[in-house]
């Protein structure tokens, strides 16, 4: 049985042709990548919101609005959390 609904690729390429909804993306694309690569190294890890909250010292909300992007880290707090995966966290301007 097939799964209804419609792919994320698909909705984004229809909404990448909206100029306004361009610059807004673009303006949050680097946040986004970075919760998502701390939720991929979670996964990969196989350990919790409370866990992760646990080894970096906060409370699991914290950890859920950080990965749901509702909260705009601080990069202290980027670099807690990326410490308490076991990860570093390296910056570029290009």
């Amino acid at each position: 049985m097939a799964k209804a609904g419609v792919k994320f690729e698909m909705i984004k390429e229809n909404l990448m042709k909206d100029k306004e909804f361009q610059i807004e993306y673009e303006k949050l694309k680097p946040r986004y990548e970075v919760i998502s690569q701390i939720i991929e190294a979670r996964s990969e890890m196989n350990i919790t919101q409370e866990e992760l909250a646990m080894r970096v010292g906060t409370q699991k909300s914290n950890i859920s609005r950080f990965e749901s992007g509702s909260q705009n880290p601080t990069l202290d707090f980027i670099v807690k959390v990326a410490r308490g995966l076991g990860k570093e966290v390296h910056i570029e301007i290009r």
